[in-house]
């Protein structure tokens, strides 16, 4: 496949990168990669085994050791050109994203852009790495602040953005100093080792090898990075059931964890809303890479004024959704990732009925090759159990409000905290809203979706979400330790608060 080809990719590919040089292990089995439209394999990878990653973590601390003393202007340049080489492969990356997550192209694409954006912004943060000066209370002291390199970054992803989310960690921690190792999803590999191919020919041209590793290890090693005290960030995206073992093992050795965790995404719509936008970023918020987003719309929150216009407009929305072949530049949804999750969606429909919410559209599989399910807009009610959690699939529920207090109480009753919006044009719920009696999440939105943050913003949430921030604002501090320093430049020895403790001699 010629896609394949010039990414550097082959129908059996190794596993692991080791500074700069691919295994050859082969014992350890095979993963194969399933294109979910059709569920056909497109190329196997063959697993590490512990003994590789050893000798991974030994020749990245060692050119981390080496990094640390670049300049970070310099290192910014090498993501700089990385960022290059992303636009030279950006439609064939683009198009492998979709292959292995079924999202669209345009959404494949716009993740590659989103790779390249972030070199861009890391490129100038890495003149911008600053510290703060403080005033000393001793006489002639000087206090200042500085940061350095953590040392290795653990980066671990999900399926669903295999590209976008190692971005904003790995070209953020490496112009901080750091090397960075990578466990992708075993159900997107082959966009990982794509990526690792593109970063060896640029650290090749300019000098440095071992600064991005990536490694894809049998199910009994899937926790080295975890326990591994020589790895002392983590950064995760993933379930919150997940992320939670993966907090606890990491506190077992007081490292630090990175979380970007599930999300239960409300847009409030309120009477004074422009129903024209509300209805566009709730479309693309709900169904968006088939509701595989942790940012996609799972709630909307309506006032009972305009309920009955929204739910007519979202209805006919809805029914020209065209579900197919996501390579295809008609199509506005893909297939749902494998076939488990086809499954849950049927096992959710269930679960609905049951509670006695209301189908307005959809709630079916589609029985065709791949994993195809209908976009499925539903009535329900504030007690309704499934409301309450993250379902990681394109359905969307209606819930009914009478005031504005009413729509926040919703909003935050969940969980999680990642995404929020309100849809308005009254100035005093936009404020409400933004308050501190407002939305409790990491981002809220004023009539804009829940979906597609840019990257200038620190990305996470709060609660369940995980609380940790990733890609821009100073997201940057996350990968380095800070340092206070004070420097005496005086003839005296004055103690803090004021203590004396001298010799009677002195």
């Amino acid at each position: 496949m010629k896609i394949l080809e010039s990414l550097g990719l082959a129908p059996i590919n190794p596993g692991a990168c080791i500074g700069g040089d691919w295994t050859q292990t082969t014992g350890q089995g095979l993963i194969s990669s399933i294109n979910p439209t059709n569920n056909q394999t497109i190329a196997q990878v063959q697993l590490c085994s512990a003994d590789d990653y050893e000798e991974m973590v030994l020749h990245a601390k060692k050119a981390q050791w080496e990094w640390r003393m670049v300049p970070a202007p310099e290192r910014g340049e090498v993501i700089r050109r990385i960022g290059l080489a992303l636009r030279e492969h950006k439609d064939a990356l683009g198009s492998l994203v979709t292959m292995e997550t079924g999202k669209l192209k345009e959404e494949g694409d716009g993740e590659v852009q989103e790779a390249i954006d972030m070199a861009d912004f890391a490129v100038g943060q890495s003149r911008m790495l600053y510290g703060k000066s403080m005033q000393s209370e001793r006489p002639r002291h000087r206090m200042l602040e500085q940061w350095q390199p953590l040392g290795l970054v653990g980066v671990i992803t999900a399926f669903n953005f295999p590209v976008a989310v190692w971005a904003w960690n790995a070209f953020i921690a490496a112009i901080c100093g750091n090397g960075v190792i990578w466990k992708p999803s075993s159900k997107s590999p082959l966009c990982a080792l794509a990526l690792q191919h593109i970063c060896n020919q640029v650290f090749k041209e300019m000098g440095q090898t071992g600064i991005f590793s990536v490694y894809l290890p049998q199910a009994e090693d899937k926790e080295l990075i975890l326990r591994d005290k020589r790895i002392p960030l983590v950064s995760f995206t993933g379930s919150t059931p997940v992320g939670r073992h993966v907090a606890e093992l990491l506190a077992q050795r007081l490292g630090r964890s990175l979380l970007e965790l599930s999300g239960n995404n409300a847009i409030i719509v309120d009477e004074t809303a422009n129903l024209d936008l509300a209805v566009k970023a709730i479309l693309f918020g709900a169904i968006g890479t088939t509701g595989q987003r942790c940012t996609t719309t799972r709630r909307v929150i309506v006032q009972d004024a305009v309920l009955r216009e929204l739910t007519g407009r979202l209805t006919k929305a809805y029914a020209q959704v065209r579900i197919g072949d996501p390579l295809q530049p008609d199509t506005l949804m893909g297939p749902v990732i494998d076939g488990r999750a086809k499954e849950d969606f049927i096992a959710t429909i269930q679960e609905i009925e049951a509670q006695g919410g209301k189908i307005l559209f959809g709630g079916k599989a589609i029985e065709r090759e791949g994993n195809f399910v209908q976009p499925t807009l539903v009535m329900a009610q504030r007690d309704h159990d499934y409301i309450r959690r993250e379902n990681f699939m394109p359905i969307l529920y209606l819930l009914e409000f009478t005031v504005m207090e009413e729509a926040i109480a919703i909003n935050n009753e969940t969980s999680h905290g990642l995404s929020s919006a309100i849809f308005t044009q009254d100035i005093n719920h936009e404020e409400l809203f933004l308050s501190a009696a407002g939305s409790d999440c990491g981002i809220a939105n004023v009539n804009i979706g829940t979906s597609g943050a840019e990257i200038g913003g620190a990305f996470g949430g709060e609660k369940d979400t995980g609380g940790g921030r990733e890609a821009g604002s100073d997201a940057w501090k996350a990968y380095m330790r800070r340092q206070t320093v004070t420097i005496n430049w005086g003839g005296q020895m004055p103690l803090a608060q004021g203590i004396r403790f001298e010799l009677d001699n002195e």
